[in-house]
């Protein structure tokens, strides 16, 4: 959750009353936020004033709350000391500087979307100027993802003027003096500027950022009257969002108060023809529905339609009005007005959670359920823990592996052919290509990572985990997910030997804790004539059989005629069913894991085994 430093008396002069910190903290819980820590500027950063800071930690999803304009604000509408605003888009003042012409050839592979906004006859203070560039610095940290998604640049509109143009050059091409170097007047172009950054002392906090630079004579002052705003975006949807969360928080220090003009965005072929156009800040006040019966329920409450549709002023979701019911059963339909800073509200529970904190959590009385149920594990999961506890005391190292690997991890170097998995469309690097359809890859990049421990006993290694596997048969709530999770246990052993009795002996065991007995024949190929007593599930029985080359999917894995399937008869099938494989590993599987030692593995589905 974001947390956000406001000053104490200045909070209480936004909110036009006073409260003791206790009060305020019981404010702040009614409200639906937390008044995470109390402290003073000379605590934080040793400093002679003794000023009282409020940290208060706001929902990560509520970007209207990031500075004390926006918190103060809907403090004031939750009291009822102030209705809340209506936002209006006025015509522009002058056209030249309401214009933003981009050239879509060079922006549309770097940075492809731009929206803009201008501030007319902005009154700026001391107070009203930091919280200006903390409200950024808190939506470039949280919303923008460190700038890599969308940027934030402000400036003097009476320094310059349009129409404006956004372009990408080279980056010896662009000339300009940097923020970090304005005293000195020293002026760079890109490349070297980025090696000032990567060697400069001074420029070590901006290394981590895409730096938004501004030319000197543009930057925001205390004296600045007409601001112009525009965010560079990867993506669109989170621009808008970001620029009218900007304008909605300070427009209220424009001499219209939340008013704002707008700026139309040209896109540009190479001919200098348009061929997309759209005008910015949105600022869009949007309708959405829910039943007075679904919020009821869903809080615990009954309240009546009317009384309801008046907590939504609170909120600021009015004005709020009451729909003639559809059905008799479903009862009157609430719609409310979503302002713009609200991107929050995107579905029915969006609005019950909302109306709770205007009905007030303390005002919500405690029941006992209806129903009385018990809690308890998922069969599989206790399952799992059951074998984690076992195996580990058969001498085996549980680890947890990532569930995204390359395709090569997971098919080629396993000598597998590749067959269908779950992929992603913008995988971060080769080694996040698919969702893992086996364990193996994980436990042998664990073994190849820990060459530096003892292999002369042996290092055995496990996990239960999930793999995903296309299933386009899969349907829940009547729609096809494409896919499904199984739970799966995989073991390696790697040492001096194979190890392949080691492993078959995991097998075994493993069958043996899950109470299904060995067939009659599986037990005389053992050498013995009668199985030891032990409790079994009546009609389930195992076997194995050899894994003959070209048979299966997963044989070039193995060394031949060294490898077998694990054959379950159980009641719910009738027939055998072939649930996992052991064997030991391909020569040329260990070496493309760099594996040095001979090295066995099991792999099993345990859902069968339920």
């Amino acid at each position: 959750m974001p947390t956000v430093a406001i000053e104490r008396t200045a909070l209480f002069t936004h909110l036009g009353r006073t409260y003791t910190d206790a009060e305020f903290d019981e404010l702040c819980f009614e409200f639906g936020v937390e008044l995470d820590e109390i402290t003073s500027e000379r605590e934080e950063a040793t400093k002679s004033s003794t000023e009282v800071i409020y940290k208060i930690d706001v929902p990560a999803n509520r970007y209207d709350l990031l500075c004390i304009e926006g918190i103060s604000r809907s403090l004031r509408v939750f009291l009822g000391d102030m209705e809340a605003p209506t936002y209006q888009i006025v015509s522009p003042t002058e056209e030249a500087s309401s214009t933003m012409t981009v050239v879509q050839s060079s922006t549309a592979t770097i940075r492809p979307f731009v929206v803009c906004a201008i501030l007319r006859d902005v009154t700026f203070d001391e107070a009203r100027y930091k919280s200006f560039i903390e409200l950024q610095d808190q939506l470039h940290r949280n919303l923008c993802r460190q700038r890599t998604l969308v940027a934030i640049g402000t400036h003097d509109l009476d320094s310059v003027k349009g129409p404006f143009k956004y372009d990408a050059r080279s980056p010896k091409d662009i000339r300009f003096v940097p923020l970090t170097h304005t005293e000195e007047q020293r002026e760079f172009d890109g490349a070297s500027l980025m090696e000032c950054y990567e060697t400069d002392a001074n420029c070590k906090h901006l290394k981590p950022y895409v730096p938004i630079i501004k030319n000197s004579p543009l930057r925001i002052t205390l004296n600045t009257k007409n601001v112009f705003i525009e965010c560079t975006a990867t993506d669109l949807t989170k621009a808008n969002i970001v620029l009218d969360t900007v304008v909605a928080m300070f427009s209220e220090y424009a001499a219209v108060p939340f008013s704002v003009e707008p700026v139309t965005v040209n896109y540009v072929n190479d001919d200098n023809s348009i061929v997309k156009s759209y005008v910015t800040p949105q600022m869009y006040t949007r309708k959405e529905t829910t039943s007075v019966k679904f919020v009821n329920s869903l809080i615990g409450i009954d309240v009546d339609p009317e009384p309801m549709a008046e907590l939504c002023n609170k909120i600021q979701l009015g004005p709020a009005r009451l729909l003639p019911a559809p059905s008799e059963e479903e009862g009157p339909i609430l719609e409310v007005t979503v302002p713009p800073t609200r991107s929050d509200i995107l579905h029915a529970v969006d609005i019950a959670e909302d109306i709770a904190v205007a009905y007030g959590y303390n005002n919500i009385v405690k029941t006992v359920p209806k129903t009385c149920t018990v809690g308890g594990e998922q069969p599989l999961n206790h399952l799992g823990d059951l074998l984690r506890e076992e195996i580990g005391r058969a001498g085996y190292v549980e680890v947890l592996t990532h569930g995204l690997c390359s395709i090569k991890d997971n098919f080629t170097a396993l000598g597998r052919p590749v067959t269908a998995a779950v992929s992603l469309s913008n995988p971060a690097n080769v080694e996040y290509q698919v969702v893992r359809t086996t364990l193996l890859p994980g436990l042998l990049k664990t073994l190849q990572h820990n060459k530096s421990m003892s292999f002369t006993g042996g290092f055995k290694l496990f996990e239960i985990s999930d793999v995903v596997l296309p299933d386009d048969k899969h349907v829940v709530t009547e729609t096809i997910v494409g896919a499904k999770n199984a739970r799966r246990v995989c073991a390696t052993y790697a040492g001096p030997t194979s190890g392949f009795e080691v492993i078959h002996g995991l097998v075994d065991r493993i069958m043996t804790l899950c109470e299904v007995a060995p067939e009659e024949e599986y037990v005389a190929s053992s050498g013995n004539k009668t199985n030891k007593l032990v409790h079994c599930k009546e009609g389930w029985a195992y076997t194995i059989r050899e894994l003959k080359a070209g048979e299966s999917d997963v044989s070039g894995t193995y060394f031949p005629g060294r490898a077998a399937e694990i054959l379950l008869t159980s009641p719910k099938g009738g027939h055998r069913v072939v649930v996992g494989t052991f064997g030991i590993l391909h020569p040329n599987v260990l070496e493309n894991f760099d594996i040095n030692y001979p090295t066995s593995a099991v792999e099993l589905d345990l859902e069968s085994l339920l």
